[in-house]
């Protein structure tokens, strides 16, 4: 048991959860806090990537057109299964890029440690699926930047976020109509508890709870920064400066402007498209639950815990095709991230069009006789069961091996780096011989030091070796991924004896925000109407809070339990 003091609500004691206590406990309070900060600006859940897009297509074997073809569509297969991708951007890429390369059907198989990153994928799949006829290139890539990046949004993107969300929160129920008009979407291996809490949370993104308090964002915001910075908040400006030029700037993302940067760390708008007064709506898509203690109770409590640190610039804004966007004057990139993030996410949403698409004609056979005659010289026309994208229950990474049908299946495993602490034999498993294992190694965490980089990516090949995979040969360098081929000397449970790390444990990375502290004044938001709260997979130390902080719910309206299987279809 521990104590936390100087909080307005007195001395109140909190249970120790998860795997963050004793040596990795003490290591994570020692070394993992900065002179910038706390330590915990990653936070605990996930909303956007910390690594560039990849085309899964070229991380992944060659398929054997004779072994791997459908029986029913005589089509080749990709079997991939995602572990923390949060927000899409490697699916997307896949998707946009699919003509360079012969003609599969994808099944994307992904696994996250929360609901709200699931409903964020069906939102952001839905705008990038959206029908062209209904809204252009330009408003979609620039309402696919706001929802993704933005803590604030203008009211005509909040108005499209409000009706997706009811459109979706209609469909989960109803799995008829779910698939008729979201073909390309499988809940089925969700628990019946998780469908209805994946409801619940897209009822409050429709605008459930109403009233400015019901997500104040901006309150949460700078309350989570005062946080984070402590008695550096005042200088928070030189704070940012030195995490953009000493860090992310020496790490490869030079493109990262100051300014840009700067206003994302005070007010969470990573991407101005229009003038500043005009966002001032908050995203309800970034909001999550966790579990805080009162007086020994534990109570449910809505805020923000997502990335603080580091921004939504990585994913799309620090690579480019077309290298006149990197191209440098004086010594100074000549477009800002801002600038290449749009560029990239417009050319993306326009080559993923081409399968909405082939989806909308599915029930117009001249149309799509049309479309299927003449494609673009060496390119392949998507059809309209080209890919799917399956969504697994919360915490089943250590239990996928059990089913026949997940064991030895995946040519491809992406596992980011706040889900490396789930790679096991057991997932290894799951990866069928000869296929690839791409880690995502935490090179943009602006609270982690180079020596714990090294001691990261030392421990991440321990990982993977035990898990049955050996590095590539032929992979080029990377400090971004590390990637491994599923080895065939190494057999499931001849695993190498542990070693006691010198340097933070991979748990750290996975650690909740407030794991060794209680939760500040105004980081939380009372959940109402009975909104379910959705747990990270790890159930985070509980943390305690005023009464005007948090709201106590029914133990039925609280987090979806992920101990037990509700579906007949769930892992």
């Amino acid at each position: 048991m521990w104590r936390q003091r100087g909080e307005k609500c007195g001395a109140v004691r909190g249970e120790r959860g998860g795997q963050y206590v004793g040596f990795s406990e003490c290591l994570f309070r020692s070394v993992m806090t900065t002179p910038a900060g706390s330590g915990r600006g990653f936070g605990s859940v996930s909303w956007w990537g910390l690594s560039p897009a990849l085309d899964l297509q070229a991380e992944s074997p060659p398929v054997d057109p004779d072994s791997q073809a459908d029986t029913v569509h005589s089509t080749p297969e990709l079997d991939v299964l995602l572990l923390g991708s949060v927000d899409g951007r490697h699916l997307l890429r896949t998707l946009s890029r699919a003509k360079l390369w012969p003609r599969r059907r994808f099944n994307f198989f992904v696994l996250e440690n929360n609901l709200e990153a699931v409903a964020r994928h069906m939102l952001l799949f839905s705008l990038a699926l959206e029908d062209p006829e209904k809204m252009g290139l330009q408003e979609r890539s620039e309402t696919f930047l706001e929802v993704w990046g933005n803590a604030l949004l203008r009211p005509p993107v909040a108005a499209f976020v409000r009706a997706q969300a009811d459109l979706l929160a209609h469909l989960v129920p109803e799995p008829d109509r779910l698939e008729e008009q979201l073909p390309w979407l499988s809940l089925r291996a969700l628990k019946f508890r998780e469908r209805d809490a994946l409801e619940a949370v897209f009822r409050f993104w429709a605008g459930g709870e109403k009233g400015p308090e019901a997500f104040a964002m901006s309150r949460l915001w700078d309350s989570r920064l005062r946080h984070y910075l402590g008695s550096r908040y005042d200088a928070r400006r030189g704070v940012s400066d030195w995490d953009l030029r000493m860090k992310l700037h020496d790490r490869g993302a030079q493109v990262i402007h100051t300014q840009e940067f700067r206003r994302w760390r005070d007010t969470g708008v990573a991407f101005e498209l229009r003038d500043s007064s005009a966002y001032h709506v908050p995203n309800r898509t970034l909001a999550s639950g966790r579990l805080l203690s009162y007086r020994g109770e534990r109570v449910a409590a809505r805020g923000y815990w997502g990335d603080i640190a580091t921004g939504p610039f990585v994913a799309f804004g620090i690579e480019a095709d077309d290298e006149s966007l990197l191209r440098t004057s004086n010594g100074q990139p000549v477009k800002t991230a801002g600038e290449i993030t749009q560029h990239n996410v417009t050319e993306l949403l326009r080559e993923v069009a081409a399968w909405g698409r082939a989806r909308a004609s599915r029930g117009d056979p001249e149309e799509q006789q049309s479309s299927e005659a003449s494609p673009e010289p060496g390119t392949p026309a998507p059809t309209p069961e080209s890919f799917i994208v399956h969504f697994l229950p919360l915490n089943s990474a250590e239990t996928l091996h059990h089913k026949s049908c997940y064991n030895g299946r995946f040519q491809l495993l992406y596992v980011a780096c706040g889900m490396v602490h789930l790679l096991s034999p057991e997932l290894g498993a799951c990866v069928a011989p000869g296929g690839n294992l791409i880690v995502e190694l935490a090179r943009y965490l602006v609270d982690v030091r180079q020596e714990q980089l090294q001691g990261f990516n030392t421990q991440v090949g321990e990982r993977a070796r035990a898990a049955g995979f050996a590095p590539q040969t032929e992979a080029r360098p990377s400090e971004t991924f590390a990637r491994f081929c599923k080895s065939q000397e190494l057999a499931l449970g001849s695993t190498d004896p542990a070693v006691e790390p010198r340097t933070p444990s991979l748990d750290v990375l996975a650690q909740p925000l407030e794991a060794s502290s209680p939760a500040p004044e105004g980081l939380t938001q009372p959940l109402q109407g009975g909104t379910p709260h959705c747990e990270p997979c790890q159930l985070p130390s509980e943390s305690p809070g005023s009464l005007s902080e948090v709201l106590a719910q029914p133990q039925g309206a609280l987090a979806v339990s992920n101990c037990e299987s509700d579906s007949k279809t769930g892992v």
